[in-house]
């Protein structure tokens, strides 16, 4: 979720390798599934879950090849995959003869359950477009697993869920149950693909331009009408990829696989979808972990601005809570704010080299780039104070180094899904928050800022102008509302967290009535992702939501930072 002329556009890829620069990827393709078969009835399917076809309403779910990847995963070879088949616009009026459940309105409680036989029948229930989202279900490494497996939510919004299954193993999240992993709707394993690889382009020219330029946002919106034409040549519904469609998605998804009751984890946005669908389809889950909360009460600019600050402010902290880095980098957060100031009225143009890239690459470091950089440097957090001294000193290299190793990476490039990306920002979040919302929440974040610099919030350039190109039908009001619910659920937040804002755990928690909001000090956004003491707490939460083990908190120790000679 960042602006084009910065790291990022989303929310949650992992930031280390983004940072250094990574290597390019192979498209993979994993073995088959056992042959399908159709099964009939209201009882799930024997056998391992993924293993049967079988049909639910208006939805499908049918074995088969893993999906292709844009990096090798070779754990692959050892999972269970198959297809959903859904319906793109399930507002679409029935045919004659269709099951009535599967065409029951949308609203702030969900649709109701399908009853009866009507959840094995066909034909199916909607007429229109359907769409194919590919399923791998990863094997719990027990041989006595638990019967409710565990469902993972992607970040992004427009990353694949089934590129993070390296992450969700390392973590050690199979260990008692399966995980499962869907790509949502327009994602890069899913039919159609809503991937815009001339955004991700112009994200890394970008670096060249000054950010909070009236000619940069002209161009960062002619770039978003080619994306907007390019998902219109797919044939596909830009209005319908949102978190009301996805949240019916997965709950189709656990109905076809004959799952009665299963766990959610959610990163960064995946926690958006996840209090989503805990409100729309509360029926069947057991528990919910969301990790780098990002409440769809405050989805915006202004919480991206508070993010910052609580982030930031963070790492300051430990700093000069650490003598070595407090005596060597004194006062590290008013040279930073100094900075962002110093640049934005005066630009530092450098250029460096990136390993990938075979000429040099122009960065322009202003004040939006420097506040960028930390959003996503707070993952290095060691190395920053180093690198804030020696910009202090006329020295950009290290920053422009990490932006443009960043944005000229291989995973930057067509990976992200912005037809899913424009399709939640510009249906549930600018119809709902305005321009002078977003400085407001600047100027409350970071008073000294220049006011140019207000309505751009970090990830987030631009917003308005593009929703205006994306030109989508607002969510219902409703999509704004809290969520309340009496679902177990385990809120994490990093201490370091400056793209979802530590204290959204707290806020989400007010309205849980079974919820426990952890915070893990000195890790920043998605704490399960670099985390030892996150990932025990998050399996021992699954284990017995009622009791996360949070002992190892209390052994926690801070960075040591760099210092210079």
């Amino acid at each position: 979720m960042s602006p084009r002329t910065t790291p990022r556009r989303r929310l949650a890829r992992r930031l280390p390798a983004t940072l250094a620069g990574a290597t390019a990827g192979v498209l993979v393709v994993g073995l088959a599934s056992m042959p399908a078969h159709a099964e009939s009835g209201t009882d799930g399917p024997t056998g391992p879950i993924g293993t049967v076809a079988r049909t639910v309403g208006d939805a499908r779910f049918e074995p088969g090849p893993c999906p292709r990847t844009a990096d090798p995963i070779p754990d692959l070879a050892r999972a269970r995959c198959g297809t959903l088949t859904v319906p793109e616009n399930r507002s679409r009026p029935k045919g004659p003869n269709k099951p009535k459940e599967a065409s029951k309105p949308m609203g702030p409680k969900g649709p109701k359950e399908p009853k009866g036989p009507n959840e094995s029948k066909g034909p199916w229930a909607h007429e229109g477009r359907r769409i194919t989202l590919a399923v791998a279900i990863m094997p719990a490494e027990s041989r006595t697993p638990a019967p409710d497996p565990i469902v993972w939510f992607a970040g992004g919004p427009g990353d694949d869920a089934v590129s993070e299954i390296p992450m969700a193993l390392a973590g050690d999240l199979n260990r008692d149950r399966d995980v499962i992993f869907m790509s949502q709707r327009g994602t890069y394993s899913a039919d159609p693909v809503l991937t815009c690889p001339n955004i991700d382009e112009f994200n890394a020219r970008a670096l060249g331009l000054v950010s909070n330029a009236p000619s940069t946002g002209r161009l960062h919106v002619e770039a978003t009408r080619a994306c907007r034409d390019r998902v219109d040549g797919t044939g596909a519904d830009r209005g319908t990829y949102n978190d009301i469609e996805s949240s019916a998605d997965y709950d189709a998804l656990r109905k076809t696989l004959g799952v009665k009751q299963w766990n959610v984890f959610g990163i960064s946005y995946g926690t958006h979808l996840a209090l989503n669908y805990m409100r729309l389809h509360p029926k069947g889950i057991r528990s919910v972990g969301i990790d780098g909360v990002l409440p769809p009460s405050l989805g915006g600019g202004a919480v991206t601005w508070k993010a910052a600050r609580e982030g930031f402010d963070g790492l300051f902290k430990a700093c000069a809570e650490q003598p070595a880095c407090n005596t060597r980098y004194p006062n590290l957060k008013a040279t930073f704010l100094r900075l962002v100031s110093e640049l934005e009225a005066d630009p530092i143009t450098t250029t460096v080299t990136v390993p990938v890239h075979p000429e040099p690459v122009k960065v322009v470091l202003d004040g939006g780039n420097l506040v960028t950089w930390l959003t996503s440097a707070t993952h290095v957090a060691a190395g920053v104070p180093r690198s804030i001294d020696e910009l202090a000193h006329g020295n950009p290299q290290r920053i422009a180094e990490q932006l443009a190793g960043g944005k000229y990476s291989p995973q930057a490039i067509g990976r992200v899904a912005h037809g899913l990306v424009y399709g939640v920002f510009c249906s549930q979040w600018t119809p709902y928050e305005s321009r002078a919302d977003i400085i407001r929440g600047g100027r409350r974040a970071f008073p000294s800022f220049p006011r140019s610099m207000l309505a751009n919030a970090p990830q987030l350039a631009w917003l308005h102008d593009d929703c205006r190109a994306w030109d989508v039908p607002p969510a219902p009001p409703w999509i704004r509302d809290v969520t309340r619910s009496d679902i177990p659920t385990l809120a994490l937040s990093g201490g370091f967290d400056a793209q979802t804002a530590p204290s959204n755990g707290a806020y989400v928690a007010r309205t849980l009535s079974r919820s426990h909001a952890v915070t893990v000090p000195y890790v920043a956004h998605v704490v399960f992702a670099d985390s030892p003491c996150a990932q025990t707490i998050t399996t021992s939460f699954f284990a017995d939501p009622a009791a996360p083990d949070t002992r190892c908190l209390a052994g926690l120790q801070p960075p040591q930072f760099e210092i210079a000679p």
